[in-house]
């Protein structure tokens, strides 16, 4: 039996904490605020204190903390290399959701890896609860009582800058982790989040909670209104808006990559009232902050610690958005997502957020799939079949968050006979996760050309706003010719109107107040506003 006490562990244990977390990318600076320190000391010694006060051996719980710890840093890792950001409090969440959602998280952090350490942990559990002779659990309140005074001593008012990389630089990743929880429940206010939308009626689950005032809203708020103050003279246009997954203009990456795999996507920019460049609230994944900008039309530098998830808790309060903005003016207004409708919460995010009628995965079934998830085509068919019910008066707002082109895409081979439909030359080493890439790139691009079809046929006005939401995970084809910015594309196009136009960027929160203003100029008799409007 192995009989420690409970003071070295601490005091060793939280010396390897500091080398581990010198395992971390981006690495923190040793010179850092005091305070910082004593945050850092402060979780190590209340988590160890906790532990200990269940298992009442010490060397069981220090070593448990330093492993759970190792794992964050992996994890921060992992996540790093995939997009660019480190661990942020928010990631907790993630954990749950990698138990529920395995092939959205696991792969990245790599299922050997994964597998391994779960094995290596559940041998450890056995063999520390057997061989470790138990000591007295009073004195876990020592490590309990310090830790919560070097908490309260380096709990200091200091804005985080919420650029998470900077913050974990400068303060390491415990200090980080500390701040942004604390952020995470501030009071919101949302009268100076400044949105676009201002004013309209939010949902009856919020009502009675404050909504930003309109003298809040903005340049971007004039906009909508110069254009949608005037009673319409006709029928309201039905507008579909289509969200990508992982859509860019990939012939930009790679000149091997065939210019026909977009050649609807050509067409309707060629007819667009506005195309060009989107810039985007993500890179890489976490669809949700481009969804919410979209949607709402906050930026995300507005949102502080709650840029990181606005579905968490944001989002679910209630605010003005497109979808309510449209449901006041006489819209039925429909999301569709084809995957679980418990992901981030959006069964409960999207009614809130204005939308009548949320489409999940069970409106589809498993012949609709084109890879592991449902395809755009099927997506497309869904758009059709609402927009030609059979007597239907109520114009629609339908907004699609598609789900095929979704990572990982390592898990998904490509024959070889089938390259040359997407490239006009061989592939470098390194570039293999391209070819599936570009597999659903084509379909996304039919779903193009069949909404081009569905809206060609309706016998009014209806306007097509399609964008990607970040650019894909592909980090083995990056290393080998180089990373996208990280900008998207988008397009704005009417089924009446195609005057095609220059390429303007923007930034993804002015780009549904665009398509609002295209919607409403011919019938107040204004001139559509440029993209260039939005230009952040």
């Amino acid at each position: 039996m192995i009989d420690v006490s409970l003071l070295p562990v601490a005091l060793i244990g939280l010396a390897l904490t500091v080398g581990v977390e010198r395992l971390l990318i981006p690495r923190p600076a040793l010179r850092r605020p005091a305070d910082c320190w004593l945050l850092h000391a402060g979780l190590w010694c209340v988590g160890l204190g906790l532990l200990y006060a269940l298992t009442a051996r010490p060397l069981f719980s220090g070593v448990n903390l330093l492993l759970l710890w190792l794992l964050i840093v992996l994890v921060s890792n992992a996540k790093y290399h995939s997009l660019r950001e480190p661990f942020v409090c928010a990631d907790f969440e993630y954990f749950s959701d990698a138990v529920k959602f395995p092939r959205l998280y696991l792969p990245f952090f790599g299922f050997g890896k994964a597998a391994l350490l779960a094995v290596a942990f559940l041998v450890y559990l056995w063999a520390g609860l057997s061989f470790e002779v138990p000591g007295p659990r009073f004195a876990a309140l020592l490590p309990l009582a310090l830790g919560l005074v070097l908490l309260r001593v380096g709990h200091r008012r200091v804005q985080p800058s919420f650029d998470a990389e900077q913050d974990v630089r400068g303060w390491g990743l415990a200090a980080s982790l500390w701040r942004y929880f604390w952020a995470a429940r501030a009071p919101v206010d949302r009268a100076g989040l400044g949105s676009p939308f201002a004013g309209v009626p939010v949902p009856a689950s919020s009502r009675d909670k404050p909504a930003p005032t309109q003298a809040s809203a903005g340049t971007e708020a004039n906009l909508w209104e110069r254009a949608c103050t005037a009673n319409p003279t006709g029928p309201q246009p039905d507008l579909v808006s289509i969200q990508s997954e992982s859509f860019f203009d990939v012939r930009g990456l790679w000149p091997g990559v065939r210019p026909q795999v977009l050649d609807q996507y050509d067409l309707l920019a060629s007819q667009a009232l506005a195309r060009g460049k989107l810039q985007v609230a993500a890179w890489g994944a976490n669809t949700v902050r481009t969804e919410f900008a979209y949607l709402t039309g906050i930026p995300a530098d507005r949102l502080g610690v709650h840029r990181f998830n606005p579905y968490r808790v944001l989002a679910r309060q209630g605010l003005p958005s497109i979808a309510a903005r449209l449901k006041a003016q006489g819209y039925r207004t429909i999301c569709i997502h084809p995957y679980d409708g418990s992901f981030y919460g959006r069964n409960k995010v999207l009614p809130a957020l204005g939308f009548d009628e949320f489409i999940d995965v069970r409106a589809f079934n498993a012949s609709q799939k084109a890879g592991p998830f449902i395809g755009d085509c099927a997506v497309a068919e869904k758009i059709r079949a609402l927009l030609q019910a059979p007597g239907r008066t109520q114009p629609l707002f339908i907004h699609a968050v598609t789900m095929e082109n979704h990572g990982p895409l390592h898990l998904e081979s490509v024959a070889d006979h089938e390259l040359p439909a997407w490239f006009n030359r061989p592939l470098q080493p390194g570039m293999q996760d391209l070819a599936p890439y570009l597999r659903h790139i084509g379909n996304a691009d039919r779903m193009l050309g069949m909404l081009r079809e569905t809206l060609m046929a309706q016998p009014h006005e209806a306007l097509l706003c399609f964008f990607g939401d970040h650019v894909p995970i592909l980090p083995e084809v990056y290393q080998a010719i180089g990373a996208p910015a990280g900008d998207t594309d988008y397009l704005i196009w009417s089924n009446r109107r195609q005057p095609g136009s220059r390429a303007s960027a923007l930034a993804v929160q002015h780009l549904s107040s665009t398509l609002l203003a295209h919607a409403q100029a011919p019938a107040t008799g204004q001139h559509a506003p440029s993209a260039a409007a939005g230009v952040a």
